[in-house]
């Protein structure tokens, strides 16, 4: 059974940084896509980043120049480091992780409140 365990989520102060983790366990396979959502109150999810097992990173919008994924595959874990953060980034962070076949798995999610 695959599963998704974050971490690094909490309360900061505008302008501060965190770092997300999630380290993926129980799956014989390297996942082909490892991203970050996030859910704000009143507001859809969202895509934050994403990386492929190839390397291609795309980023919303919202967050280029700011946030930055990666991911080690020794440690079946993919972290985002949030940078600048924004009273707008508060929201609920979701780790998200594709199989190469098609198998889509979500973490518990982890609260990031930026606040003064």
């Amino acid at each position: 059974q695959v599963q998704l365990v974050e971490s690094g989520g909490g309360l900061v102060q505008p302008g501060g940084s965190l770092r997300l983790s999630c380290a993926a366990s129980g799956s014989r396979f390297s996942f082909n896509f490892m991203g970050w959502y996030r859910r704000s109150p009143g507001k859809q999810r969202e895509l934050v980043a994403g990386i492929t097992s190839g390397g291609s990173i795309n980023y919303a919008d919202s967050v280029k120049g700011r946030f930055t994924i990666s991911r080690d595959d020794a440690k079946n874990t993919v972290y985002l480091q949030m940078n600048s953060l924004k009273p707008e980034d508060t929201a609920v962070y979701y780790c998200n992780a594709v199989t190469p076949f098609a198998f889509y798995y979500w973490g518990q999610g982890t609260q990031v409140t930026v606040s003064s």
